[in-house]
């Protein structure tokens, strides 16, 4: 892996982490043509980049990360049991779905699942929350139940949370808010697990190029974060249910 492609894919994780439409996705076509072989170092880099998306939600939300919000992440750690657990238990079954058909598959779900849900979204209906922390145990668990679906490749865990928040009487921008937050302890779990598994690779890796995909990574999931927010308050979810049908249908027909 070249420094070129470490700035390809840091880009490419930043801006899809924390968006409704899979970075498991877009990272499988771009490794593909830039000819990265899938193995073990190459999944260390991956923890390195998904570990510096970690810390952008983090500088993005400090203010969140004190004891004093310790009943706003009692709610986080509820949503996250469902995905934690399932996830845990059927490990084995959940890598035996990986394919590009099933990715592709999943991605026009999603997206036709997205334009289902802003069809009858009602946004100016006053009782939606627009505040993380008025999130509710039982939303949360229910939020928690949907992002399950995440485990399917190509799914999306940030579009599956955001749909589950969206149907709970979340507004878009808790939503995606809930979703960020939610990302810490899964992706700081999915990370670790990895990093235990794999750090005996970081040694024949190039440590250049797991520095320059780490800043890269960080500085752009740190601004898409920021961005995604104000693009929410214009604009719906329509956009990435185009973008997710559109995508699958392009994967069916290259990788077919």
């Amino acid at each position: 892996m070249t420094v070129f492609d470490s700035i390809i894919l840091g880009v490419i994780e930043g801006f899809t982490e924390f968006l409704p439409i899979s970075s498991t996705g877009h990272l499988i076509v771009a490794s593909h043509f830039l000819g990265i072989e899938q193995n073990n170092i190459t999944k260390a880099y991956e923890v390195i980049i998904q570990f510096a998306a970690i810390l952008a939600v983090i500088f993005n939300y400090k203010e969140k990360f004190t004891f004093k919000k310790i009943d706003l992440w009692t709610k986080v750690f509820l949503a996250f049991l469902p995905i934690g657990i399932v996830g845990f238990i059927f490990s084995h079954q959940i890598k035996e779905l990986f394919s590009i058909q099933i990715v592709a598959i999943m991605f026009i779900i999603g997206g036709i699942v997205f334009l289902i849900v802003e069809k009858f979204f009602i946004p100016n209906e006053t009782h939606l929350i627009d505040d993380v922390e008025q999130v509710t145990f039982k939303q949360s668990m229910i939020i928690g139940f949907a992002q399950i679906f995440a485990l399917i490749p190509g799914t999306s865990r940030a579009g599956s949370t955001i749909i589950g928040a969206l149907l709970v009487g979340l507004s878009r921008k808790a939503s995606a808010e809930f979703s960020f937050l939610l990302a810490f302890p899964v992706m700081s779990a999915v990370t670790a697990y990895d990093l235990l598994k794999h750090y005996h690779e970081f040694g024949d890796t190039n440590l250049v190029t797991l520095a320059v995909g780490f800043v890269v990574s960080f500085l752009v999931a740190y601004l898409t974060i920021k961005l995604f927010l104000v693009f929410l308050e214009k604009f719906t979810f329509i956009s990435f249910g185009i973008y997710r049908i559109l995508f699958g249908a392009v994967l069916l027909i290259f990788f077919n």
